[in-house]
């Protein structure tokens, strides 16, 4: 089965373009997207990518789209254009967030993202894998002795700083081809997303949403 995935949630992304074999997936081919260019560019990295490698959309058997936690432009970015390729030729989705694709690619089971204004995007088995938005004061209510996976400084620095026992783990940031690695097992057990229902792993309620209350409340 030919699969497509589609990771716009970080400060970069990516499109990917691999094959599932059994459980595991061989990659062909990976492309770059620029960060704050995809709703621009990220429909035609996917059709430049089925193109060289002689690939119809409707020759894919699922795309695999990273749904969050991230920027909220980059999630809807990628959720729409998931979407819209899934609904225009038939195709089967598999969501996948990126604090897992982390914390698999890793090799452990926690990860943190930088989420901005001091707070973490955290992924903690306890003992099942739940994911939140953690500042400082909410780090520090958290007993927690696992290893981390981290892949930027803003989040290896406030855990250094809130959890100074904890191992933090070093990877190169999320991508794509991971998602499709991640997502082999729920493909094969066709655990497909329900695209009425499919919607971004935001973790944080938008800026129109805090700021907007914030106004009708004063």
């Amino acid at each position: 089965m030919l699969l497509l995935g589609i990771d716009t949630c970080g400060p970069s992304g990516s499109v990917a373009l691999g094959r599932l074999t059994g459980d595991s997936v061989d990659l062909a081919a990976q492309k770059e997207l620029a960060g704050r260019t995809y709703s621009a560019t990220v429909v035609a990295a996917v059709e430049e990518l089925l193109t060289s490698h002689a690939i119809r959309l409707v020759d894919i058997g699922c795309i695999v789209v990273v749904n969050g936690p991230g920027s909220f432009t980059g999630v809807r970015v990628g959720l729409s254009a998931a979407k819209g390729l899934a609904e225009g030729a038939g195709i089967p989705v598999v969501a996948i967030s990126r604090l897992e694709v982390l914390s698999h690619k890793a090799g452990v089971a926690a990860a943190a993202l930088d989420a901005h204004r001091h707070e973490l995007f955290l992924r903690i088995a306890d003992p099942e894998p739940r994911e939140l938005l953690a500042g400082a004061d909410d780090l520090a209510r958290i007993s927690f002795l696992a290893p981390v996976a981290v892949c930027d400084d803003a989040a290896a620095a406030l855990l250094e700083q809130t959890w100074p026992g904890i191992a933090r783990v070093p990877a190169a940031a999320p991508t794509a081809a991971d998602a499709l690695s991640v997502a082999a097992a729920a493909i094969s057990a066709r655990q497909f997303a329900d695209l009425a229902l499919l919607d971004g792993n935001y973790l944080r309620r938008s800026d129109a949403e805090i700021f907007g209350n914030a106004v009708i409340k004063s």
